[in-house]
């Protein structure tokens, strides 16, 4: 696939990619909508402090980690196109609750529910691994991904000028909030009535169970153990955030801690239920996979993404004080690193695919992620702006580019969980950006890149070892075992036995 083909709008695949990305671009739209309206709402409602906006921004991105997991098993089960219409819609609500709340328990309770739309990403890379086979897989993800993740972009450029302009008054930022609900509530049936979970005469497989990750070996069952046992982590650290913000009390942080505590282990239960059958029995050899695998692209999500996530928090603050600029000065400057996306993402995805190894390109990115991060952390006064600023650019290419490269092989692990793959991957850079942005409050500005960048090259290390090249990187469909093929005839025999009943009623 070419640059040219991305704006071939008769082909239904192409179309389906734009449906796609617009989806995710309008999720990202309601979700980061407070973040340019945040000083207008405390001037509006007075009682709100910057002690507030923290802990909202907190919440706002809690219930994504364990989000984007439930929503890799849902759309597994149900398809990506009713999952990503139900999302867009639903939370629909919480952002009209948030934009119209007058008391704290209204916005936080509506923050937190709004944050699982953070998991809508997984959904599309569903859907665009259907339409797309394995040897354009990554571009059109990249694309999905990059133009998607503008969305964020979006808000803050459009809404201050909603609420201030188009609106006006002091309840202009209520509107404006609302307008990013409208848009994904209606948004959520125009997708809902435009798109299909795969191509004509090609059935959607779906894994045997869809409460857990199918695993292949014992020891792959232990490897899923350890890596969910983090997602829990990165939750309670972030409700430990908040209590150390006054949000929470100390009773109510070891009820979390508890309740947590529990849902992981259901989570191991659940782990054990699905797979302790199926590895009894035992897993045909065409049907296998490695699951260190799956673990080595959760480290370059948690070492990308959540980078990216804790990198765009700090940064403009990192450049008004280290360069005394004023702060539009800075935020413009630090812009460029989201910015990047639009191209960098798809650049990496392009790559992916064309250089003959997914496995060597994403050991080149997080090597170039450390290299970066180390310049960065070398950054002071005494540099010239333009070069700190280029250095930047720089990192950014690698850190985004990484992510294109991530999810270009995420569909090939095993097609049919490919959505609990994204699942797990996915939640990873959010838990990335949990643990760096907690370290980010005990050290330095130049300390913490060096610490990102540690993260960086830990992820090559294990990538090293443990990334395996999928099967079928560059042909012309996905990897298939006799287990897939059977998964896919029962699914068509449904279709048909629906579509007969249906005509004789």
């Amino acid at each position: 696939m070419k640059v040219k083909d991305i704006f071939t709008f008769k082909n239904e695949r192409i179309k389906i990619l734009h449906f796609c990305w617009f989806a995710f671009f309008v999720s990202f739209f309601a979700w980061y909508n407070m973040a340019p309206l945040a000083t207008t709402m405390m001037d509006d409602m007075g009682w709100l402090t910057t002690q507030h906006i923290a802990a909202l921004g907190i919440i706002n991105v809690a219930l994504t980690i364990p989000a984007r997991i439930v929503i890799g098993s849902l759309l597994d089960r149900f398809g990506p196109r009713i999952v990503y219409s139900s999302l867009l819609v639903l939370m629909s609500f919480p952002t009209f609750i948030f934009a119209f709340g007058d008391t704290w328990m209204q916005l936080m309770i509506s923050r937190l529910l709004l944050g699982s739309i953070g998991a809508s990403f997984v959904v599309g890379i569903r859907m665009v691994s259907e339409w797309f086979p394995p040897k354009h897989v990554g571009f059109a993800e990249g694309i999905y991904g990059g133009w998607g993740n503008f969305g964020s972009a979006a808000a803050a450029m459009m809404l201050p000028w909603l609420a201030l302009t188009l609106f006006g008054g002091d309840q202009g930022w209520r509107y404006a909030v609302a307008f990013t609900g409208v848009v994904t509530f209606v948004y959520g049936f125009i997708f809902y009535f435009n798109v299909k979970d795969t191509p004509d005469g090609r059935a959607m497989i779906k894994p045997k169970k869809a409460s857990a990750m199918e695993v292949s070996s014992y020891k792959d069952m232990v490897q899923l153990i350890f890596w969910t046992l983090p997602l829990g982590g990165a939750l309670a650290l972030s409700v430990w955030r908040i209590e150390q913000l006054g949000f929470v009390s100390e009773p109510a942080l070891y009820t979390i801690w508890s309740i947590i505590v529990v849902v992981v282990i259901y989570q191991i239960y659940n782990i054990l239920k699905v797979n302790l059958p199926i590895l009894k029995k035992g897993v045909p050899e065409d049907d296998r996979y490695n699951f260190k695998t799956v673990g080595a692209l959760n480290s370059t999500y948690f070492a990308n993404f959540g980078a990216e996530l804790a990198i765009v928090a700090m940064l403009p603050m990192f450049f008004q004080l280290t360069f005394s600029l004023s702060p539009a000065h800075a935020g413009l400057i630090a812009a460029s690193f989201a910015f990047i996306n639009l191209l960098a993402r798809p650049l990496g995805g392009v790559l992916s695919d064309r250089m003959g190894s997914r496995r060597k390109i994403m050991l080149i990115y997080m090597f170039g992620i450390s290299f970066g991060l180390i310049g960065m952390g070398m950054i002071n006064s005494g540099w010239p702006l333009y070069l700190a600023v280029l250095v930047t650019i720089f990192t950014s290419m690698f850190v985004q580019g990484a992510e294109g490269a991530t999810f270009a092989m995420v569909p090939m692990v095993k097609k049919r969980i490919t959505g609990q793959v994204a699942g797990m991957t996915g939640a990873y850079g959010n838990v990335g950006a949990a643990v760096y942005l907690t370290l980010y409050t005990f050290v330095t500005p130049q300390q913490f890149f060096f610490i990102l960048a540690g993260g960086a090259f830990t992820s090559f290390v294990i990538c090293y070892f443990t990334l395996e090249e999928p099967q079928n990187s560059f042909s012309e469909d996905y990897y298939y075992s006799e287990d897939d093929m059977a998964l896919a005839k029962e699914s068509d025999e449904k279709i048909a036995a629906k579509e007969v009943a249906a005509n004789k009623r």
